[in-house]
């Protein structure tokens, strides 16, 4: 079987450009002859030396007639080919794609351009169904200021509920969580958070108070009182290695509590409180203040930090 990378997407979405960046890894620096089959020509050319460095060959297929397994056998043979990537045309249907019945797809990536999306899906949709459909991962580029990213993701999801959807801005990828990945429901009356759904919920709230604003959660944390805070607040949080045992943090929100001057330094309690938004001077500024419904002393849990890993 001869492994078959394919990466697909409309004109300028990215697809040389991905495929440059991926013949430059180390990772890619494998024995054998990489066969690239280019479809379309875009803006951007992959640069000669990177091509003979990474051993691949380039060849390009301008007309969708020609592209047919007889071609593509051909062009493996006379390059003794270990493997083909294929860059495909967008405006060719994915659905009519036939390879020669020894090539075997190892992963299937969808290139698309965040600034024009809404014009394709809206004017071209079966054929971006079509491209979407058996894709692995789907990668929007150029995301700059768009506001719509879990809409495009639910685009997606609508055609191809397994893939891995990842959005990407001048600065790389965006760390988005979405609403529908959250791992406890907003719509419970109280909503309980375990070691992970503290941990995301407390990263969330930084990006979307809105989401959490009149809610009710109810959690297992650490108390601390630090010295400057009025006599009745103190911090609920826990413990979190983001990484490696040298980057612990605590991570906490201020809270409201009648009987804060009570609770003892890294005593352990159950929270059941509100989420409201304030003005706190070590936030300097507005922030999440939560105001606390009940608080009682419980043991440690079996994890007393969590992790982001």
């Amino acid at each position: 079987m001869k492994p078959v990378y394919i990466i697909n997407g409309f004109l300028e979405s990215g697809k040389t450009e991905f495929i440059s960046f991926t013949l430059a890894q180390p990772y890619f620096q494998i024995k054998g002859t990489t066969l690239l089959l280019m479809c379309e020509e875009g803006e951007s050319e992959i640069d000669e030396a990177l091509l003979k460095r990474s051993r691949t060959v380039l060849e390009i297929i301008e007309d969708e007639e020609d592209f047919t397994p007889a071609l593509m056998t051909e062009l493996e043979k006379k390059y003794k080919a270990d493997r083909i990537i294929i860059e495909y045309n967008g405006m060719w249907n994915f659905k009519e794609l036939k390879m020669p019945w020894y090539w075997k797809v190892e992963q299937q990536i969808t290139m698309i351009d965040g600034s024009t999306f809404p014009m394709y899906y809206n004017n071209m949709r079966s054929l971006f169904a079509e491209m979407v459909r058996k894709s692995e991962m789907v990668i929007f580029n150029r995301c700059d200021g768009i506001e719509e990213l879990s809409a495009y993701r639910r685009n997606i999801k609508a055609v191809n509920p397994k893939a891995d959807v990842i959005f990407e801005d001048a600065n790389g990828e965006i760390d988005e969580i979405f609403e529908e990945d959250l791992p406890f429901d907003l719509n419970q009356p109280v909503i309980e958070l375990d070691n992970q759904g503290y941990g995301i919920w407390f990263l969330d709230s930084m990006d979307h108070l809105e989401r959490y604003l009149g809610k009710t959660l109810e959690f297992t944390a650490m108390v601390l009182r630090p010295e400057h805070f009025p006599d009745n607040y103190f911090v609920p949080g826990r413990m979190a290695m983001t990484c490696c045992e040298d980057d612990i943090a605590f991570l906490g929100y201020a809270c409201e509590y009648e009987g804060a001057t009570a609770l003892k330094q890294k005593e352990w309690v159950r929270v059941k409180a509100t989420v409201t938004k304030d003005y706190w001077e070590d936030y300097k500024g507005e922030g999440p203040i939560l105001r606390a419904i009940s608080v009682e002393k419980t043991k440690a849990p079996k994890e007393e930090i969590i992790s982001f890993s």
